[in-house]
């Protein structure tokens, strides 16, 4: 039985998959790619631990194929979610050529989270790039310019990735991942492979493409996008720091905290969903940090569930934007009444990334703050908590102005989400709740070995988690009215857009403009070189031309050998 199972990737099934699902009709193609996962998330359950299927990529040692604890739980879910994606994206009227890119995405997805070794999942991760970036622009209008940042940026963390897999090849003489235990090796491969990560993941200051592109797509393809690249650089991030890095662990407790206080100023249903994303991927990124087995233990935990519940949430908001048109909160309300199953599942979802006892974020959430606890590192405890207030305020304001304020006054005719979008968002809305109340059945599937006994229903816990609750419904009822005049917040994306649009064309203006004056000047001296060779009376106009030129290249040919130098 092993020997099917471990003769490919199962991100090359998906691949195939996603090329058959843009080559078939709308309806077969998304039921091959739902199918499809599923068969993949069985497969990625019972494939045997310690899977290594080996081979050369470019000349070098690779591992294509790589089973244990971490890849199986990212890998599972992975492949789960995608199906209920695909599914969800059929009741939307998704066509099959979106459909399929996704596919393609989550392909590449798999393939990185399976990568044994750098190279590999090098590879993978510049195909993700490469496919999240299609999937954005399909859509075309607003999400053409957002994907083309998106790109950008993404380009730019590859690059830096690609250059600390290299460095780190130089220090250890493999990329295989078994070949270094401790992660990336030496000061500026690490360096260099958290600022890369760091984008994916969004560190603060590299995060602004979330907010910026996750509200443009199809409302389909935000459930995708909202999965698979971030939690994917989690991944990565363990990986180059598995014995985990303070640093890292401090970065992620202030996205925990910023991420949640910039939803809290939003309007827009998915900008808000989407710094959201970065805040409780600061959860995680604190538990790589803190390096300890619960903290490990918790980190991959917050990954399964957050995705869980987070697609939950986009599929909720690209619900009510499917029966309204309207994305922002603003010109929402009462819409408990006319969509009641959408706003069971949205209530369910935001307690359970709110962390609320009962819910299945409450046990991961736990699991990293009480690491940190564990650990003493009290201003990372104390940071972790805040942001747990943040979200509890974020999403009170959410549910409040989307499904409880007042009657629904927008001009559509509003009714209840299609069955098959109900199906898509009841079935992960029933694990929230039972990874919440049988937590045991998480703890099965993390690798929890090494870590001190953790008990979910303490005294303490259950408090702590009531305890953020009521803080963020006081919160709320001091901040409703503030608010509610808020309009649309800039972020450092303000900044540093216009500064590199502006930036980069006055660069290719002074490339162009010195490229024309030496141009000149050479035409110039050929010219008088002529007149002299025609006429020795034009010997005093020409030195005074040849010498203008000969000042010209002189100073370009200076900065050239200035550029070289430096290079």
């Amino acid at each position: 039985m092993a020997g099917p199972l471990t003769a490919l990737p199962p991100g090359i099934l998906v691949l195939a998959a996603a090329m058959a699902t843009g080559l078939a009709g709308r309806r077969l193609g998304h039921l091959l790619g739902a199918l499809t996962t599923a068969l993949v998330t069985v497969w990625i359950w019972v494939a045997p631990a310690g899977t290594h299927l080996s081979g050369q990529l470019f000349g070098f040692d690779a591992v294509f194929f790589m089973v244990d604890p971490f890849s199986r739980v990212v890998g599972l879910v992975f492949a789960f979610i995608a199906t209920v994606a695909v599914t969800y994206s059929w009741a939307t009227e998704a066509n099959n050529h979106q459909t399929a890119y996704a596919l393609t995405y989550v392909g590449s997805s798999l393939g990185a989270v399976f990568a044994g070794d750098w190279l590999t999942m090098a590879v993978w991760l510049e195909a993700m790039a490469v496919t999240s970036t299609i999937l954005v622009w399909h859509y075309g209008g607003k999400a053409i310019r957002a994907g083309f940042r998106y790109a950008l940026l993404h380009g730019i963390g590859g690059s830096l990735v690609l250059a600390a897999v290299a460095w780190h090849y130089v220090e250890v003489g493999s990329f295989l991942l078994s070949a270094a235990p401790g992660g990336m090796a030496g000061t500026i491969p690490q360096v260099l492979m958290a600022i890369g990560i760091g984008v994916n993941v969004g560190f603060i200051g590299l995060h602004a493409w979330l907010p910026d592109t996750y509200p443009r797509p199809h409302i389909a393809a935000s459930v995708f996008l909202c999965v698979y690249t971030t939690k994917t650089g989690v991944y990565v991030m363990y990986r180059a720091f598995p014995e985990g890095n303070l640093w890292v662990a401090y970065m992620g407790g202030a996205m925990a905290v910023f991420g949640a206080g910039a939803a809290l100023l939003q309007n827009d249903m998915r900008r808000l969903l989407s710094y959201h994303i970065q805040s409780q991927v600061g959860y995680m990124v604190a538990g790589v940090g803190i390096g300890t087995a619960l903290a490990t233990a918790g980190a991959f935990g917050h990954v399964f569930n957050h995705i869980l519940y987070k697609s939950l949430l986009f599929m909720t908001a690209g619900a009510v934007v499917y029966q309204t048109g309207e994305e922002n909160l603003k010109h929402l309300g009462g819409l408990a009444r006319k969509m009641p199953v959408t706003a069971a599942a949205f209530t369910i979802a935001a307690l359970a990334i709110a962390g609320f006892p009962g819910f299945n974020g409450f046990v991961s959430k736990g699991m990293v703050i009480g690491a940190a606890h564990h650990e003493h590192l009290d201003a990372l405890w104390y940071l972790l908590l805040l942001g747990g207030v943040g979200t509890f305020l974020s999403f009170i304001k959410f549910g409040y102005y989307a499904f409880l304020h007042g009657p629904y006054e927008g001009e559509a005719s509003v009714s209840q989400a299609p069955r098959i979008q109900q199906v898509a968002m009841g079935s992960v809305a029933v694990l929230l709740v039972f990874f919440g109340v049988v937590p045991d059945a998480l703890f099965a599937i993390l690798p929890l070995e090494g870590a001190y006994e953790f008990h979910t229903f303490t005294l303490g816990h259950v408090g702590e988690g009531l305890a953020l609750a009521a803080a963020g419904v006081v919160g709320f009822v001091v901040l409703k009215k503030p608010l509610s005049k808020v309009g649309r917040v800039p972020d450092i994306d303000a900044v540093y857009n216009p500064l590199a649009f502006y930036g980069t064309r006055a660069v290719v203006h002074a490339v162009t403009e010195t490229y024309a004056a030496v141009d000149r000047a050479v035409v110039g001296v050929v010219e008088r070189a002529i007149a002299f060779r025609a006429d020795p009376t034009e010997l005093s106009r020409l030195r005074a031309n040849i010498g203008s030129s000969i000042f010209i290249l002189m100073v370009v040919l200076a900065g050239v050998l200035a550029w070289l130098g430096v290079v």
